[in-house]
């Protein structure tokens, strides 16, 4: 549950915590106090988009801190999502959100310190928190809203959902189906031309760096006269083979060598220049050899000569098609059998595609079939159980009824009826549209919702549907922004007692003007507006004892009360009081 909200330079109000409590907490105030300041606060921190407008003026930036108190079940459906952003849960299951908006319109989140984004909060904050606001009840008048009141009550999600997930499937294979069909020729011309790819690369047998070895060889060949030259003639002068002058270098350092031994034999501090004067002579002994061997190596070859360029030119006519190097090349030759697998195996595979897609199809019929007549069956309660909830909220003998309509569509799924196969029309959430329709007085046809409702009715329906699904609600603090708008004061204390009811299995926060439904609060809040240095300041306070009396008799009569508002105010806590006890 939430168990405090604490808001800094957020519009008027300036520095603000506002402590709450289990079961119902009422927040009241004129109009302006700030109210919905503070439910704009809630949902900033809830991750609803924000704007630099809600930083208070001169500040440069507003601040909102929610701390949450988790039960073990919301642990457990949150745990995942925080496992996954690297949220750690404090000590017995606290939670704390933040939201931070800075003038310049930028927005910070924080989960347990740790910062995240807005949409991390926003996906947390739907499991810890539901609003709803002023108009958030003609959802109701919604047909999706209307079959998820309906699958909620009859707890049939888990239904949904494994439908929705053979739905997908079912489509993705049909589409995969027609794909195939569709393409046939484009896809035979394609498998063509991606063999003779292959087989083209190849035939060529190419290996990484084939290009620059053969290039380097080409060279070779082509230089073969004028390298066979150089060698021979750096040959003769390095070693004593018809070099000029009657001797080549490997003879002069044999004369060095043997002139740096004598030198150490009579000073041996220059023992250094006889080792280099070896391993000159020892290296250049080396070279004359590697020459030799090379020199043998180095012949014209023209034939030779011509392969090479051939092979070349081909390499070239494949880099030019498939890629700027032979890496290239090879990789793209890789892409293509991958490519020509997939294509030949789709040829395979359309029949047991399509078999598989029949299979799914009578697998969707049936499942669809059975959460059509499951909605039936909860239609058939949730109806009788809105009438008795609403006749309570004082809607006269309004008569409610939730019709379940089954969608033709002549390419849908095929199912066995009573007389004749018929062909629906499926999508992930069955093969239904639902509807709730009403007759508000006796006598009347009963008409959609949406066409005849007032604002007070669809009000007083979803709070009576809100009442009834409060059992299988999930969500253990749930918001009402002035739900018992349109709602006059004689239905005030029924109002009160199903949100009092409702605050038995939840967490209830309700902004309201009705006196009676504040009287039942465990917790009832006050916002008001002052003036502190010449700003209009919005402050928040818990009302006990007299000061609760005040407030409740200034609902009812105004500024400032009379004392028959003050003694009706008593009244009204007394029964209040009275109805919880007996109640428990």
């Amino acid at each position: 549950m939430l168990l405090e909200l604490s808001i800094t330079d957020f519009a008027i109000i300036e520095r603000s915590t506002i402590r709450f409590s289990e079961g119902l907490n009422a927040l009241t105030g004129g109009t302006g106090a700030g109210k919905s300041i503070l439910l704009d606060a809630l949902g900033a921190v809830l991750g609803s988009r924000v704007s630099s407008a809600l930083v208070r003026t001169g500040r440069d930036a507003a601040r909102v801190e929610a701390a949450f108190e988790l039960d073990s079940s919301t642990l457990q459906r949150v745990r995942p999502q925080l496992e996954e952003i690297g949220v750690d849960i404090l000590e017995e299951g606290a939670l704390i959100l933040t939201r931070e908006i800075q003038s310049n319109g930028r927005s910070s989140a924080r989960i347990n310190g740790r910062l995240t984004t807005a949409g991390a909060l926003a996906s947390i904050g739907a499991a810890l928190v539901d609003i709803h606001g002023q108009s958030d009840h003609l959802a109701i008048l919604k047909p999706t809203e209307q079959r998820s009141l309906l699958d909620r009550f009859g707890s049939l999600e888990p239904q949904r959902s494994a439908l929705a997930a053979d739905v997908k499937e079912w489509r993705g294979i049909r589409q995969r189906i027609a794909e195939l069909s569709r393409n046939s020729r484009e896809r035979e011309q394609r498998i063509d031309l991606v063999r003779f790819q292959i087989d083209e690369i190849e035939a060529a047998a190419i290996t990484a760096g084939d290009d620059e070895a053969l290039m380097n060889e080409r060279d070779v060949l082509r230089n073969a006269d004028r390298l066979r030259a150089d060698s021979l003639e750096a040959l003769s002068a390095l070693a004593d083979e018809d070099s000029p002058g009657g001797a080549g270098v490997t003879t002069s350092l044999r004369r060095v060598t043997a002139l740096t031994a004598d030198i150490t034999t009579y000073d041996t501090s220059a023992g250094n220049l006889g080792e280099r004067a070896t391993e000159l002579l020892v290296l250049a002994e080396d070279l004359a050899r590697e020459l030799r061997t090379y020199v043998e190596q180095i012949e014209s070859d023209d034939a030779r000569l011509a392969d090479v360029e051939d092979r070349l030119a081909s390499i070239q006519l494949l880099k030019r098609k498939y890629g700027a190097t032979v890496k290239d090349v090879l990789d793209f030759a890789e892409d293509a059998r991958q490519e020509l697998s997939q294509l030949t195996s789709g040829n395979v595979d359309i029949g047991a595609l399509q078999e598989r897609e029949i299979l799914l199809s009578r697998h969707v019929a049936s499942a669809a079939s059975t959460l059509s007549d499951d909605r039936v069956e909860a239609a058939k309660r949730l109806s009788a159980a809105i009438k008795g909830s609403i006749a309570d909220l004082q809607m006269g003998r309004a008569e409610i009824a939730i019709a379940v309509n089954r969608r033709d569509d002549a390419r849908g799924v095929s199912l066995a009826g009573n007389s004749k196969e018929m062909h629906l029309d499926v999508d992930e959430s069955g093969i239904d549209d639902i509807e709730f329709l009403i007759a508000p007085n006796t006598g009347e046809a009963l008409k959609p919702l949406g066409r005849i409702a007032s604002g007070g009715e669809t009000a007083r329906l979803m709070l009576a549907t809100k009442s009834i699904l409060s059992a299988v609600d999930l969500t253990p603090t749930l918001v009402f922004d002035e739900i018992d708008v349109g709602v006059g004061g004689r239905s005030g204390q029924v109002v009160g007692e199903k949100l009092w009811g409702i605050s038995q299995r939840h967490q209830v926060i309700v902004v309201t003007h009705l006196p009676q439904v504040a009287a039942l609060a465990e917790n009832h809040l006050k916002i008001e507006k002052s003036e502190s240095g010449g700003r209009t300041v919005s402050i928040v306070r818990t009302l006990k004892g007299a000061d609760r009396e005040l407030e409740l008799a200034a609902m009812i009569d105004g500024l400032p009360p009379g004392e028959a508002a003050r003694l009706n105010a008593r009244t009204m806590l007394h029964r209040s009081r009275t109805f919880i006890t007996s109640s428990q």
